[in-house]
């Protein structure tokens, strides 16, 4: 039996897509909305944009506004309820990046990934995430550096169970000869990438130098999150020096697939890319 999973990430990320529809079928401005459940605009704005727990009682005025009917209202207040509940991730006061991915990766059904120079986060090993914490830019007490792995292997457990989490990498060759910890924590990171290619929800290809040019070789890596639910739609996460950003929109996720596939056609295939992992682990 399937695992139900409620983030309040996602119920926040629905809830404000739905009620940007309200808004724009009813033809009416943030500011006609804000003065009838006497609320700001700016909180009307932070409710759409995701970006703010709505309060049930808001909700409610805000369905008589755009005259929903009784059903319709309490499933929005619940699902504004569902919204105000912390997720297990939000009990570790992780950087708001993290927090925020988190929350999105905890409800979605696959993951379509391409990494540039670092093994993907669900396909890490303890070492290498060690490793990748203190080559960061800021430094991290012992305290927090332990709370960011116990949060990571929280995640890895969506990759086990009667409902694992469908996963498929692309990684440059890079990542594979990029000696992250040092040869003993790579040669380990590496045959755990192999022991991962092996189950059936985990698929791992390797992008060869000898691939030359393709169509992702003058941007950075990025990752597709597709969900369950035809209510949220997936969404592309790419990751920044100076912040990450969501792409949402229709013609953005079709351009990433589009890009994803092409990059997918030009790997190795599967079998491939295991043997070329394992033939780089005996070398290191």
């Amino acid at each position: 039996m399937a695992t139900r999973r409620t983030s309040p990430t996602v119920r926040r990320r629905r809830l404000a897509a739905i009620l940007r529809q309200l808004r724009k079928e009813a033809k009416k401005t943030r500011e006609e909305a804000a003065k009838f459940a006497s609320i700001s605009p700016v909180t009307i704005s932070r409710i759409e944009a995701a970006a703010h727990n709505p309060k049930p009682g808001d909700i409610a005025m805000l369905c008589k506004f755009y005259e929903l009917g009784d059903k319709e209202t309490d499933e929005l207040v619940a699902l504004a309820r569902q919204c105000r509940i912390k997720g297990w991730w939000q009990h570790y006061d992780l950087p708001d990046a993290i927090s925020s991915y988190t929350g999105l990766e905890e409800e979605v059904a696959t993951v379509q990934q391409y990494s540039l120079d670092v093994v993907p986060g669900l396909l890490q090993t303890s070492p290498y995430v060690r490793a990748l914490i203190d080559a960061e830019l800021k430094a991290y007490s012992e305290e927090e550096a332990e709370r960011m792995l116990e949060v990571r292997k929280k995640r890895w457990v969506r990759l086990e169970g009667d409902d694992p989490l469908k996963t498929w990498c692309v990684l440059n060759e890079d990542v594979l000869r990029r000696r992250v910890g040092g040869s003993k924590v790579m040669r380990e990171q590496l045959h755990h990438l192999v022991a991962l290619s092996r189950r059936e929800n985990v698929e791992i290809q390797v992008l060869a130098f000898e691939a030359g040019a393709h169509p992702a070789i003058a941007n950075g890596g990025f990752t597709i999150l597709g969900f369950p639910e035809q209510l949220d739609p997936d969404v592309v996460y790419v990751e920044l020096p100076l912040g990450n950003i969501y792409l949402e929109k229709p013609t953005e996720i079709a351009t990433y697939t589009q890009l994803f596939n092409q990059l997918r056609a030009r790997a190795l295939g599967p079998n491939e890319s295991r043997s070329l992992i394992a033939e780089i682990a005996d070398q290191i």
